[in-house]
């Protein structure tokens, strides 16, 4: 401040021109608050008289505890009762329209050695104009299935060519062929397998069976015809067995690549049940079947899958088999029907 007089009195005496100073300004933080004036609580302005049961309330709305109940009461009063929605239904399964039982309560489950056949039962199969299974089960393929199917022929060709293919096609028919034949020298107490033929005894496929064949006993039928006399269809089954001291319908399967579960048959489990059902429904064989068993055996000689399929399993493909019938049965009714047009 000093210097700052000091050079006003430099300046008047040199310019003669006059500066008046400035009073001293004192600032202050308590000069703001003072200047203004107390701010009004709008509440108190309020006629607590007039509206003392509001009042009342905000206030003392502070100390209610707030429980379940009177969230469920709050949420209520906002928004309304709450809309239960229903749970989304699951898919029902398709039921067959003709529904045939898989068992016949007619045939005793327990063996009677009086009717029951001294030798395992051989009916030869007559090809007529009932379907076979074979023939329902190709014909109602899903379409996922024939893509796969296609794509595989495909890369066969590819890889062999068409004649390749073809002779690929004819020795692994030759070599089931042969694999049931041994089979069935095997299990027949006639052991009628020529001497020439013996040779099949030490393939791979035999060899891979060995460990299922120790728990097979009692045969009953082997490369026998049946057909359900109700539902109109034939098939020719490989073995009727006890497997583990259970009377089952058997079906042998080779296979190049493993299958250790039975979703990996396809519809091999279908075709077991169809034999289970026809067995149980045809005269000519005085027993009933309750499981069957799917033997899927390998050209190296790797241990065989035996897949089990117990009575409540058979059923559920049981009813699978008649959808497929099903379908089968309106497909030929459409082209019977396309054709006299």
């Amino acid at each position: 401040m000093k210097v700052f007089q000091t050079i006003c009195r430099q300046l008047q005496s040199s310019k003669r021109v006059f500066v008046e100073t400035a009073p001293r300004v004192v600032f202050s933080t308590s000069s703001y608050l003072c200047g203004r004036k107390k701010r009004v609580n709008p509440y108190e302005q309020v006629d607590q008289e007039k509206y003392s049961d509001l009042v009342r309330s905000v206030l003392s709305f502070r100390g209610h505890a707030r429980t379940p109940q009177s969230l469920f009461e709050e949420d209520a009063l906002l928004y309304g009762p709450v809309s239960k929605s229903k749970a989304p239904k699951q898919e029902e399964e398709a039921v067959p329209q003709n529904w045939f039982p898989l068992f016949n309560p007619e045939k005793s489950i327990k063996p009677d050695p009086a009717r029951d056949p001294p030798v395992p039962l051989k009916i030869p199969f007559q090809r007529n104009a009932i379907p076979s299974v074979t023939r329902v089960l190709q014909q109602t393929m899903t379409s996922e299935q024939t893509f796969y199917l296609e794509k595989w022929r495909q890369r066969m060709i590819l890889e062999l060519g068409e004649d390749g293919f073809a002779e690929y096609t004819s020795n692994m028919f030759l070599q089931g062929k042969q694999f049931h034949g041994a089979l069935e020298s095997i299990l027949s107490p006639q052991g009628n397998l020529k001497e020439r033929d013996e040779s099949l005894l030490e393939s791979g496929y035999v060899q891979s069976v060995q460990h299922v064949l120790k728990d097979i006993s009692g045969v009953r039928a082997l490369e026998s015809a049946v057909k359900h006399e109700t539902l109109q269809y034939v098939g020719l089954l490989d073995c009727v067995a006890d497997y583990q001291g259970k009377l089952c319908v058997i079906d042998w399967k080779t296979s190049e690549k493993p299958k250790p579960f039975i979703r990996n048959t396809f519809d091999n489990p279908l075709q077991v049940v169809a034999y289970v059902g026809a067995v149980n429904h045809d005269a000519n064989y005085s027993f009933q079947v309750q499981c069957g068993l799917i033997v899927v055996a390998y050209k190296d000689g790797s241990p065989a899958h035996p897949h089990f399929m117990d009575a409540k399993l058979c059923s559920q493909y049981w009813a699978k088999w008649l959808l497929r019938l099903e379908e089968y049965t309106k497909k030929e009714k459409s082209q019977n029907i396309q054709k006299l047009d």
